[in-house]
């Protein structure tokens, strides 16, 4: 028998957490919580090696509601990875790694959930209005075709609602 300990643990609990959502093996009425250690091994186990390139040490932060993100992006590189070069000027404007920190609030129920973001900064400059459209429509929708923000999307397997506190995110399945 291996014991296992730390991470390595962390990532192997949320993961056999994970496949029983995704399997639709958790009892109606029930919930299933991820603790940060293990949505941060995860993550870590997961991400790794798929993380776009121009993304480097992305961590995220649980709060009430919501999350914390953070990244060092380097957005020419990251345009250019996915085949799409960036202008002279937009290219000077972001050239080199910056520290990128998002702020989010996640209301969900009656199986669907919203993502809000509630701040971005980029080298600590706050970013809103049409500049942060354009790194949304440049920057985030082209690896993630499917993501929702500010959206209402279906939660799948069954999820009635997310539960996010500092401590965990709660995964509560609906009857």
């Amino acid at each position: 028998m291996c014991l296992l300990g730390g991470p390595e643990a962390d990532y192997w609990s949320a993961r056999r957490k994970i496949e029983l959502i995704r399997t639709d093996r958790v009892a109606p009425g029930t919930y299933v919580t991820l603790r940060p250690a293990e949505l941060e091994a995860y993550a870590e186990q997961e991400i790794r090696g798929v993380a776009p390139e121009g993304v480097r040490q992305p961590r995220l932060e649980l709060g009430h509601g919501g999350a914390k993100g953070f990244a060092y992006i380097d957005f020419p590189k990251l345009r250019r990875a996915l085949g799409h070069p960036m202008g002279w000027l937009m290219s000077q404007l972001l050239a080199g790694e910056r520290p990128v920190r998002v702020k989010a609030r996640i209301r969900s129920g009656g199986g669907r959930a919203t993502v809000d973001l509630e701040r971005v900064e980029i080298s600590g400059l706050a970013v809103s209005g049409a500049a942060l459209d354009f790194l949304i429509r440049n920057f985030v929708l082209p690896y993630y075709p499917e993501a929702k923000i500010g959206r209402p999307f279906e939660l799948a397997h069954r999820i009635e609602r997310l539960e996010v506190r500092p401590t965990e995110v709660r995964v509560v399945i609906g009857r």
